[in-house]
């Protein structure tokens, strides 16, 4: 593993006193790599990107370092070194996708960049100046990736990258993923194994709400991943 990126240690995270989603929780990034999240439903993979993403307030930590330095996630000195892309996101609905693009870009302090070429990977040449609000699931999703990939930050975090899309979009996805890591380092959730296995550097296992079992590169195959999926849906 190369230099950290992103230390966190013994981190607890919940939506009401009741339920805690993330305990005892320690994770590290390295710089320069693909990292991916899997797990069953409810393991805290989309609470653990919410956390990164500044979107959960109710988490404490005994230590994060984002290159060797305590960071704060909801300040705005991280926000402009990480975008997410959510499974789901209806935000900026009466924006078409230009508009959008070029707003994210001024709230990070960089000029417009040219997106044609990812415009054409993810068949969306048709789309690029409609309002959000009316693209379907899929194509809204292709909005923000392309935002994503365009943007470049440090630590780009991906919820279910893969949802929506169609056969050769996901294809492409997968190049700009495994591409990525020349910018900086992709941190992406998905229950689909085939997402994890082609572009991982390292697989992080969860299982009620902690890393239970981590699989480096060279490790990393869908058989051994199934197998402690099911050891976990057994337990």
């Amino acid at each position: 593993m190369g230099e950290k990126l992103l230390t966190v240690k013994n981190l607890s995270a919940w939506y009401s006193e009741e339920k805690t989603i993330l305990s005892d929780f320690y994770f590290e990034l390295a710089e320069h790599e693909v990292a991916g999240l899997i797990g069953l439903n409810g393991a805290g993979k989309t609470t653990f990107l919410k956390v990164l993403s500044g979107l959960l307030a109710t988490f404490r930590s005994e230590d994060i370092c984002f290159s060797g330095s305590p960071v704060d996630f909801r300040k705005q000195e991280f926000k402009l070194c990480r975008y997410t892309v959510f499974a789901e996101d209806n935000s900026f609905s009466y924006f078409t996708f230009r508009e959008y693009l070029a707003y994210v870009c001024a709230a990070y302090g960089r000029e417009t960049p040219d997106v044609s070429e990812l415009i054409r990977g993810f068949h969306f040449e048709e789309y690029a100046d409609t309002l959000l609000r009316e693209l379907s699931t899929g194509n809204r999703k292709k909005a923000f990736l392309i935002t994503a990939f365009a943007l470049k930050p440090r630590l780009l975090l991906l919820d279910e990258p893969v949802n929506g899309l169609d056969f050769q979009s996901t294809e492409y996805l997968y190049q700009q993923i495994l591409g990525y890591k020349e910018y900086g380092c992709v941190l992406f959730s998905s229950h689909i194994l085939e997402s994890i296995t082609l572009t991982s550097d390292r697989v992080f296992v969860l299982e009620n709400g902690k890393v239970r079992q981590t699989f480096e590169r060279g490790q990393i195959n869908a058989a051994d991943i199934r197998e402690a999926l099911h050891d976990e849906n057994n337990r």
